[in-house]
Formats: structure tokens, sequence, C-alpha cells
């Protein structure tokens, strides 16, 4: 875990990096311009650095973050790598907001329950790949070991299990029931990972739609909310299209007027009679 002056520099730095990307500069430009802003006695300064040579190198700086795992964790660069995947559809600019507000949420004091929702919740939204991005998950220094284990479980058994289901297992909550009931409660059982709110959260949104699971955890917990892809602007290509239209419009108008006066004069839509050469030159 790094100083929370790094996470707050980290933050700006994804954020102003986002802010710059339309500007019509090349991305290593944007490196050397925000990196003047970061505050020197961080680290991050000398990880720009590494950064904008992996760049030029390798025309991609996920692959930096990637070898310097002791400053950027296996998360974030998999959010980066996945946004600089020609095949893959998930933006930069959306892959960095998610980061910005991740390095807020660690440098206000995140919790593992709500960090562990943030990032599952963004790469369930995004369609990031559970198998790899669950694993990267996995390696983050925030967990302990009991919740490493649990992630893990969660890679093989999510889409086959409920995620309300998933969590309610691993909740206080969950072992109270157990306990009401007489039922003895194992060694794995015993690891308790979320509180009572959260368990009786996840019964209340079983075989529903993950998102208002994510909504109503997101309200009680406070962890940051999982940006989305914005809609594309049509105004601009639409603009000419609707200016067409009514002109079409306008002059349909025209006629119609022209008709109630007393008739349309259709001679002005012929062109003027050709002109005869031959007789002129005779």
């Amino acid at each position: 875990m790094l100083d929370r002056e790094e996470y707050i520099e980290q933050a700006h730095f994804f954020r102003a990096l986002k802010a710059r990307i339309g500007e019509g500069l090349s991305t290593q430009d944007l490196l050397t311009s925000v990196r003047e802003e970061i505050l020197a006695t961080t680290k991050l300064p000398m990880a720009i650095d590494f950064m904008a040579g992996e760049l030029k190198l390798q025309g991609v700086f996920g692959t930096a973050m990637a070898k310097l795992p002791h400053y950027f964790t296996p998360f974030q660069s998999f959010v980066v790598g996945e946004a600089e995947n020609d095949r893959s559809r998930f933006d930069l600019s959306l892959a960095l907001e998610i980061l910005a507000r991740e390095a807020s949420y660690r440098a206000e004091g995140a919790t593992p329950q709500g960090l562990f929702l943030y990032q599952f919740e963004s790469i369930a939204r995004n369609r990031l790949g559970y198998d790899p991005g669950l694993t990267a998950m996995s390696q983050d220094p925030a967990y302990d070991e009991p919740w490493r284990q649990w992630i893990l479980i969660v890679r093989r058994q999510v889409g086959l299990i409920d995620v309300a289901d998933l969590i309610y297992a691993r909740s206080a909550h969950y072992l109270e029931q157990q306990e009401r009931a007489g039922h003895p409660v194992t060694e794995s059982q015993a690891a308790v990972l979320f509180g009572p709110r959260e368990g009786r959260i996840a019964v209340a949104n079983r075989q529903k739609d993950p998102i208002l699971l994510f909504a109503a955890l997101h309200r009680q917990l406070g962890y940051p909310e999982v940006p989305r892809r914005e809609p594309p602007n049509q105004t601009p290509e639409m603009l000419p299209a609707l200016m067409r239209r009514v002109e079409r419009m306008e002059a349909r108008l025209k006629l119609l007027e022209e008709e109630q006066k007393g008739g349309i004069d259709i001679r002005r839509f012929y062109g003027p009679p050709p002109v005869d050469t031959h007789n002129d030159e005779a």
C-alpha cells in the first residue's frame, strides 16, 4: 500500500490525462505535460518517465504499469491494458476515470468490501473478462489472504452462482442465520468478509438484476460510483440532415401558398431555352 499523497497524485494524473486526450496531442506529449503538475516528492514522476519510455518502444504504456507492480496495482495495469487492446471496445477515457475514482477512494481510506465491489462492478459493467480481471484483483495488496482466496473462488464460480449468494455466504448475516438454525459453522464459513448489512442487502436482491444489488451496496457502503460509457453525441451529424429537411419543407409550403393564391407558374422550374449555335454561325 502506498502513502495517501501517492494516491492523491495518481487520481490527479489519471483525471488530467483523461481531460487532455481530446486536445489532439500525442500520448507522449500528454504524459510530459501532466508530469510537470505532479508533486515532486512522490514517486509518480519517475513512474511517468518510465511510462513515456515504454510508450516510445511499445506504443502503449499499460505494459510499463505492469512492470511497476510495487507502485501500480495489477488491477490498474489490467484496466489500462484492456483499453489499449485493439480488439476491445473499452475506451481509454473511461478506463482513466475508473482508475481516478479508485485512487481517490484509496486516498480517503478504502475498505476491502467497497474496493472489491467497485472493482468487480467495473469489470462486470464493461465486460472486461472475469477470469483475468478477478485474477488481477486477487493480487491487490489491499486484500489479505482470506480475501485473495475468496476472490479466486469467485473467479471460478461467477456465472454459475448468483453474485448475491456469493456475498451472502461470506457475510456475518449468514453466520448469524446458521447459528440460529443450530447448524455447525465450518472453518471456511468462519472467514467473514462482509458485515451483516451487506448480507441483508444480498438476501434482498437474490435472483434479481445485479445492477440493483450494486446500486444498493453503493448507497449503503459509500464507495465510488462506477463511471458509465457516455452515449455518443450525434448532434453535429444530425444538424446538416435537419437543415436539409427544413429547407425541403419550406419549399413545399411556398408551393402550397402559390397554389392557393391562383396557381403555380411551372415555367420558372424550367431553365432558359438552349441557344441554337448553328443559326448563329449562319
